[in-house]
């Protein structure tokens, strides 16, 4: 995944969509997003639809973490630790969260309805495993585009051998 001007692009969000990929869709387990030097780490997770995320706080001091999106609402108010109960995500969509302690902390749960999906690396590159030979949507979402815009899209057809693509995200510049 490259970036409007042709350079790598780390964070992008990679998912492939069908039919038969949403029947196929489970839970993930064990999934965090920790706060650590002030910041979300990661900044942009990915899970599927259904997938229960723990929060851990691995700073010495409270964070309170929230999200008004439509993908997800919730409020985890000022703790240390691990908050009580993880957060289902179970509405495909993006959630933006943040710090109200914190305004400078910020990252994104990407929830999606296929068990296809992956994350750039600082390369760009998203190496998917074992994807079924079939006919999907390639989405890519990256934080960089603007609010609320949707994921770039485009057909790509899966066979039975490795394949490789590359996808340029418009409007994400450096």
């Amino acid at each position: 995944v490259t970036d409007g001007a042709g350079k790598p692009l780390a964070d992008a969000v990679v998912f492939l969509e069908s039919r038969e990929a949403r029947q196929a869709v489970r839970p993930a387990t064990g999934t965090e997003m920790a706060q650590a030097n002030k910041q979300f780490d990661p900044r942009v997770l990915v899970v599927p639809v259904g997938s229960s995320v723990s929060f851990p706080n691995r700073d010495t001091v409270r964070h309170h973490v929230y999200s008004f999106s439509p993908a997800k609402t919730f409020e985890l108010k000022l703790y240390t630790g691990t908050a009580a109960s993880p957060v289902v995500f179970d509405k495909a969509g993006i959630a933006v969260l943040g710090c109200n302690i914190h305004d400078n902390m910020a990252a994104w749960v990407v929830v999606v309805d296929t068990p296809y999906f992956g994350r750039s690396a600082a390369g760009g590159a998203v190496v998917m495993a074992q994807v079924p030979a079939g006919s999907y949507r390639m989405r890519v979402w990256h934080p960089a585009l603007p609010v609320g815009a949707p994921a770039a899209d485009q057909a790509l057809v899966v066979g039975g051998a490795d394949i490789a693509t590359s996808f340029r995200l418009q409007g994400v510049t450096p």
